[in-house]
């Protein structure tokens, strides 16, 4: 009965690391295990489904917990329940507000069930996206030499950033924050302005991520039909484009803008050309193939709820580590054309630093960008006290996954003859669309955007539609009006601007400047004044990272 003798009341300013919601003091292991819950002595629902009501025991222990609960106001976290009036661990259970509660047949410690590994891989799985299609040019914009510098140094800011993001909800006092996202952490700091504005800027991230898929699948859709159409009627088109010769053909499509589209060699196995011209007009890059994707996947866009899309998600990890197997087998097959030239240009090889280098850092934004959801991601860690090691860990594998693609395809692009200035945003551009490694790329990447797409679409509409409507699904004109607003303004894009790598930077820098530089670093700074302990070093520190970000995109629209 030791345990009876702690104190029910505590004085103010006392510890309170410890608390947990309702102001109950846990043990840090056994936070999970022995949170308090609502629970009914009847309607009482075990993970098998099997009815069952709670033990005498367990009911008292529910009461006292409410009694304990109401002796002073929660704002003030003066009383502190003694250990002995939770319940056990085998008698815990989870309320819904539906009316029922489910046994917690095998409590773990920590918040959620992944274990370290897990949560890594999905932290990296997670980030990992289209932005790593356009670090090789972000290279050649940057210089070899300032790109690599640049990948790691915003590797660590974005990851300090996060990090703040992720403490964010700790510095709040008096208040469970438990289940705050960081829009609610913002929200909190800065009241109705930093709710709009985090919803704002992550409409911009998502819309922009949405209109950047949409290019890149215009791009993969027509480069499959091509090559399907060609081989299944024994067709050889040869586009006038500078390229290499030989089974590893390399291309430069930015250098053939000068060449008329007609200039081409065309041989049909079959001695005519019927049907190759109408396939030709109504297979067109820009005209014809962005709209074909209507058809497609506006229908998917209206679904109420596009969780079965959810089990293809491993689709992004296999289109990974395919790029990474293609990026090996060309580099070793190119092998390596590398030239130092710290502040000159020449005919095929750029400066080791260029004044362009902005464009990258816009690029590698929106490539380190997962601050709108990291919280969630961690909540799921099964080792809170991991969460730090493991965001770090995860951080560093994604930016060794960008540094190898990046470093590799600008290391291996044959120069000469072709220069480094030909390293098109998309590096699968510049191989040709007969070339079978990069088809198959094309294919698993095509398919993976497919079924991504509609997500990113839920969450546009579930962010957007909840805030004015209160109902992600308010009617079906509503969630149509916002589709095709959307599905708009990728088509526009694919039609007038097939520009990934300026969309992808423009984005980036754009909900980067929120969600990465300006919000995370000022809650830091307001909270640490807050407490009495900010010092100038970390004014100057977080007023510096702000002024980074608002750099970042100013840059963007000079460059």
């Amino acid at each position: 009965m030791e345990e009876d003798t702690k104190p029910l009341l505590v004085p103010v300013g006392g510890d309170e690391s410890n608390y947990g919601i309702m102001n109950i003091q846990f043990n840090p292991e056994d936070f999970k295990c022995k949170r308090p819950f609502h629970v009914e002595p009847t309607n009482i629902v075990s993970v098998n489904d099997d009815m069952q009501r709670v033990t005498d025991e367990a009911s008292a222990m529910n009461k006292r917990i409410h009694y304990y609960s109401r002796l002073a106001s929660p704002a003030d976290r003066a009383l502190i329940a003694p250990d002995h009036v939770l319940p056990a661990p085998d008698e815990i259970y989870v309320y819904s507000p539906l009316g029922t509660a489910f046994k917690v047949d095998n409590c773990t410690d920590g918040y959620g069930k992944n274990s370290s590994i897990v949560t890594i891989f999905m932290i990296w799985n997670t980030m990992m996206g289209t932005s790593i299609l356009s670090i090789p040019w972000g290279i050649k914009q940057a210089g070899f030499t300032s790109g690599i510098i640049l990948i790691l140094l915003m590797g660590i800011l974005t990851l300090y950033c996060c990090y703040r993001v992720v403490e964010s909800r700790k510095m709040i006092p008096l208040i469970d924050t438990s289940n705050w996202e960081f829009p609610d952490v913002c929200k909190y700091y800065f009241g109705s302005f930093g709710q709009w504005s985090s919803l704002l800027f992550s409409m911009v991230s998502l819309v922009g991520a949405m209109v950047v898929y949409w290019v890149l699948m215009s791009n993969f859709l027509f480069n499959t039909g091509k090559f399907i159409y060609n081989f299944v009627h024994d067709i050889n088109v040869t586009d006038i484009v500078p390229g290499t010769n030989g089974s590893n053909k390399v291309i430069c499509p930015s250098a053939a803008s000068s060449h008329p589209p007609q200039k081409r060699s065309v041989m049909f196995s079959s001695g005519n050309n019927t049907g190759f011209e109408l396939f030709e007009e109504w297979w067109d890059k820009s005209q014809t193939v962005p709209f074909y994707l209507v058809a497609i996947l506006l229908p998917l866009l209206n679904l109420k709820s596009p969780s079965f899309f959810a089990k293809f998600n491993v689709l992004g990890t296999v289109s990974v580590v395919y790029l990474v197997f293609l990026v090996t087998v060309k580099a070793a097959r190119l092998g390596i054309h590398l030239e130092y030239n710290w502040f000159t240009k020449n005919d095929f090889f750029v400066p080791e630093f260029r004044i362009l280098f902005p464009q990258l850092t816009g690029v590698l934004t929106l490539a380190f960008f997962i601050h709108n959801c990291v919280i969630t991601l961690l909540q799921n860690n099964r080792n809170q006290e991991n969460n730090v090691r493991d965001l770090s860990i995860a951080y560093f594998l994604v930016g060794l996954t960008y540094l190898y693609v990046g470093v590799i395809i600008f290391a291996s692009f044959p120069s000469p003859p072709l220069s480094k200035e030909c390293i098109e945003q998309n590096f699968l551009d510049n191989f040709p669309s007969d070339d079978i490694m990069s088809f198959v790329a094309r294919i698993f990447l095509l398919f993976q955007m497919m079924t991504v797409y509609p997500l990113l679409g839920y969450l546009a509409r579930v962010q957007l539609l909840r805030q004015f409507f209160g109902n992600a699904y308010p009617s079906v004109f509503h969630v149509l009006v916002l589709n095709l607003a959307i599905v708009g303004a990728g088509v526009a894009m694919a039609r007038f601007y097939p520009n990934i790598g300026g969309i992808i930077r423009y984005s980036g820098a754009t909900c980067g400047l929120a969600f990465v530089f300006v919000y995370p670093s000022l809650i830091y700074v307001i909270s640490l004044h807050r407490a009495g302990q900010l010092t100038w070093p970390a004014l100057i520190i977080h007023i510096f990272i702000i002024l980074l970000g608002l750099a970042n995109l100013i840059a963007q629209f000079l460059l």
